[in-house]
């Protein structure tokens, strides 16, 4: 298959086409909106194994031949499986691909992955890298899942990671930036940082009556499935963050947060953003495991008006104060090659359009 057209990410009716022309292969029909507006999502195989570590197999090896040395055991995830907190896995995918040349990939994880503390990263044969397949690559795939926080009940066909793919360089500079911000703003702020991206800070004066700021996860909690929706009590796995007078919030070492930005965000329709991972920059703690923000994200067209992005926050080393309006991560944005079919939100069941603080869908909403 050939890649023509200008640069930019693929829409989700390119997606269908990379399929029907063999660069994605799977040997099950993709699931009712596996298809995302510019991205597929990965479903887990039949295999996943606990691992002594983590590990790049390198540009001389596939995954299978430094499974054989780091693998404690295999298990089966046709009935499902619990992946423990504090263990590393590797499960195979159902989704493989030959891509064409000039049509490299990147994964993330989803957004709901990220909001479960769970920390996926994609690995390819030969792959010096994680979570990006380069042009030309043949072969399987396999997701790294490590869950921090929550032990998580997962089987095959369960979708944690998501892909996407990408023709030449669409990443806009900060000028393009500038310039698509004035014709459809991109964030709620009057004069946002614009420097490698558009500045996002987070809200610490609070949601509600309450000023709700946001959740810190608790220890020692009952297993997510990770397949099913609004089952899990809040308090059971959160307690809940207010405002203080100082409208700042010490991040413990070790502890998870869920926070949201001050700023509404959109992403048009044309369009698609990427939130960067954890900057040293701005402080010693890493904001939003799961990067990508689809086309039509928080756009009005979409029924997305007032959108946040949550933040999912982990501390490093040692304790850090943020502060309300605190810069705390950057979205850079890219061209799409051609309107998606479909946009976020519009006839997808999008579980974050128009949305403030929120947790993931495991829980129940009040």
């Amino acid at each position: 298959m050939a890649v023509s057209g200008s640069d930019g990410i693929l829409p989700s009716q390119d997606i269908r086409a990379l399929h029907a022309a063999g660069a994605i292969i799977t040997d099950r029909p993709f699931a009712e909106g596996q298809i995302q507006p510019a991205s597929l999502d990965l479903r887990l195989g039949q295999r996943v194994w606990r691992l002594r570590a983590s590990f790049l197999p390198g540009q001389n090896h596939t995954v299978r031949d430094r499974l054989d040395r780091v693998a404690l055991h295999e298990i089966d995830l046709t009935n499902g499986a619990v992946l423990e907190t504090g263990a590393v896995y590797i499960a195979e995918c159902l989704e493989s691909l030959a891509l064409p040349q000039g049509l490299p990939a990147s994964a993330n994880p989803k957004s709901s992955t990220g909001r479960l503390d769970v920390f996926t990263r994609l690995i390819a044969d030969r792959a010096r890298e994680f979570d990006q397949i380069e042009p030309g690559y043949k072969g399987p795939l396999y997701l790294e899942i490590s869950p921090r926080t929550f032990p998580v009940l997962v089987r095959t066909g369960s979708r944690l990671s998501q892909v996407r793919f990408r023709k030449g360089q669409p990443r806009l500079d900060d000028e393009a930036l500038r310039a698509l911000h004035r014709r459809d703003p991109l964030v709620t702020s009057s004069e946002p940082s614009i420097q490698n991206g558009i500045a996002v800070s987070v809200d610490l004066k609070g949601f509600g009556a309450q000023n709700l700021i946001g959740y810190r996860a608790k220890r020692h909690t009952a297993l997510i499935d990770v397949d099913r929706v609004g089952t899990c009590a809040v308090d059971e796995y959160w307690d809940p963050l207010y405002a203080n007078a100082a409208r700042d919030l010490i991040l413990d070492p070790g502890q998870f947060y869920i926070l949201a930005s001050k700023e509404a965000v959109q992403v048009p329709p044309d369009h698609a953003a990427e939130m960067t991972p954890f900057d040293p920059l701005v402080g010693e703690f890493r904001v939003h495991y799961a990067g990508f923000f689809d086309p039509g994200f928080g756009h009005a067209e979409s029924g997305g008006a007032g959108s946040r992005a949550v933040l999912e926050v982990r501390s490093r080393d040692v304790p850090f104060i943020i502060e309300d309006g605190q810069t705390v991560g950057r979205l850079v944005y890219e061209h799409m090659i051609a309107l998606p079919d479909v946009l976020y939100g519009k006839g997808l069941g999008s579980n974050y359009q128009a949305q403030g603080l929120k947790l993931s869908k495991h829980f129940k909403t009040a």
